[in-house]
């Protein structure tokens, strides 16, 4: 490219910014810039003219007005191919600017902040620095913008070298408009707040930002492309922000699994294991060690557990490992692994290994999406909690045993996380049967009790949704449940009720539905 004869440099963030204006210097741009960031490049010996001083109009109202000034926007919009737009400015005395350094105020630092007033949201939005990135990213073909500190090592390379391709200033100005999609965004989001009322739920326009993590091989199935993308201001431990030590790249359909496997693990503070395939739990249970938790979790159907994706609440250490490497599995997510252990599953050529960090407790916010053809339907995530079950209606003649109370406790977590109709048949801390997805719930009383490997007899039954008719009873009868988990509220509500007071069964009402279509 051309000699750089002027840059311009403003920024909150100045993580590598002296050296970037060292970089520029040396190349030999004179350094335009404003307030802090002239004081720290001055004192780290670059030298500096004032933004001020260079358009000869002085920082007025507080510092609002520094950089809105024709001299420094005409720099910046001016086409260097087009000789009207040099003559005219020639005329006015505006010379080019041929890089921009720009990051904005700290406007989602500042509103994240417990104390933050309105007055201080407001006074951190930026108006002179999206102008000016605006600006340069516009007419990126005479203009390098750069907005991410992490690209400066990279920009200074291609100026060094002459290799400042039309694709870089491509990609360095469709960065600035993401960059300023979303603060824009930010912005709006919070002003709505304020304007409807301090805790709107769902604002009038949903602005979503997310970024490209990596590319799959493919999506659900080959025939369609697929990628991953993570919420930028997400900081809940997650799949999402785990990291991978081992094993095949993650696919589309491991994604899915992995969450599905993990969230229904953080249920639970006991130790607990779930063993995920197609999106459904296979098997879930609790143990005092990981390898029993993972063992009890394999029994409940050990057919369908091959292949599995595995997921633990608790770092994974030598004897779970060994117990893991005894069979076929897909990926295995955990909050850490012991060293061994590693080594140990690392002999799994294949086997993907994710290590999502201490499950800390963090709150738990943010939407469920889901993409429809030309819409997006919005939830609240289902971070449904019960009180103590003993708090909750019982209206059977005979009340659940602690045995029931516990293993009722355990299933109905479980149960949230099974594809509706959902029923699960478990004792204390481990699952005996899941009937998933059906589309009638005495379908999945059935199936339950048809997948079960272990006795069924005495052990609970948790179901997602009410029982519309007194069948679902009579199926859970004749394998031998003897307490119920419900929500309750079906019209039919008296003949299920009489239906376990037949068989002598207990029954809970939660009052909580847990749907999961």
């Amino acid at each position: 490219m051309a000699g750089i004869k002027r840059a311009l440099i403003s920024v909150s963030d100045k993580t590598g910014v002296v050296e970037m204006a060292k970089g520029l210097e040396a190349l030999g741009a004179e350094i335009l810039s404003t307030g802090g960031t002239a004081k720290a490049l001055r004192d780290a010996g670059v030298k500096v003219t004032d933004v001020a001083a260079y358009t000869g109009s002085p920082e007025i109202l507080d510092g609002r007005v520094k950089t809105l000034h024709p001299k420094i926007h005409g720099g910046l919009l001016g086409r260097r191919s087009l000789p009207a737009h040099i003559e005219q400015m020639n005329q006015h005395g505006i010379g080019p600017i041929d890089v921009v350094v720009v990051n904005l105020y700290p406007f989602e630092a500042t509103i994240a902040k417990p104390d933050c007033r309105f007055e201080d949201a407001i006074e951190n939005i930026d108006i002179g620095g999206p102008s000016m990135l605006r600006s340069a990213a516009k007419n990126h073909e005479d203009v390098l913008v750069i907005v991410d500190p992490a690209d400066y090592s990279r920009v200074l390379e291609a100026v060094n070298g002459n290799t400042v391709t039309p694709a870089l200033r491509r990609e360095l100005a469709m960065k600035v408009f993401q960059h300023t999609s979303r603060y824009d965004g930010l912005i709006a989001g919070y002003l709505e707040k304020h304007a409807r009322a301090r805790e709107i739920k769902f604002p009038k326009v949903l602005s979503l930002q997310f970024e490209l993590a990596e590319s799959l091989r493919y999506g659900e199935n080959p025939h369609q492309q697929g990628a991953f993308y993570r919420e930028l201001d997400s900081k809940e431990p997650s799949v999402s922000r785990g990291k991978i030590l081992h094993g095949k790249a993650m696919s589309y359909n491991n994604f899915l699994d992995a969450n599905s496997a993990l969230e229904l693990v953080k249920e639970y503070e006991e130790t607990a294991v779930a063993i995920i395939k197609h999106n459904n739990p296979c098997g879930v249970a609790l143990g005092e060690t990981p390898v029993e938790a993972y063992v009890k979790a394999r029994e409940t159907d050990p057919v369908s557990a091959f292949g599995g994706v595995i997921a633990f609440n608790r770092p994974v250490d030598m004897a779970a490992a060994k117990e893991i490497t005894s069979t076929f599995v897909e990926v295995v997510i955990a909050p850490g692994f012991v060293e061994e252990a590693l080594a140990e599953l690392k002999r799994k050529k294949d086997l993907r290994l994710l290590d999502v960090g201490p499950l800390t407790k963090v709150k738990q916010e943010g939407f469920d999406l889901k993409k429809l053809v030309g819409g997006l339907i919005v939830q609240d995530r289902d971070l449904g909690v019960l009180p103590d079950l003993r708090t909750l209606a019982v209206p059977t003649i005979r009340k659940p045993t602690d045995e029931e109370y516990a293993a009722c406790a355990f299933a109905w977590k479980v149960c949230k996380h099974v594809k509706s109709n959902a029923i699960i048949y478990a004792k204390p801390g481990q699952t005996v049967g899941i009937g998933a997805g059906q589309m009638s719930r005495v379908d999945s009383v059935k199936l339950a009790a048809m997948k079960a490997q272990l006795p069924v007899k005495d052990c609970v039954m948790a179901s997602d949704a009410f029982f519309p008719f007194r069948d679902g009873l009579d199926a859970a009868a004749e394998v031998g449940i003897t307490a119920i988990i419900q929500p309750g509220g079906s019209i039919r509500d008296a003949e299920v009720v009489k239906a376990a007071d037949e068989h002598g069964m207990a029954m809970i009402l939660t009052g909580m539905r847990h749907f999961r279509h």
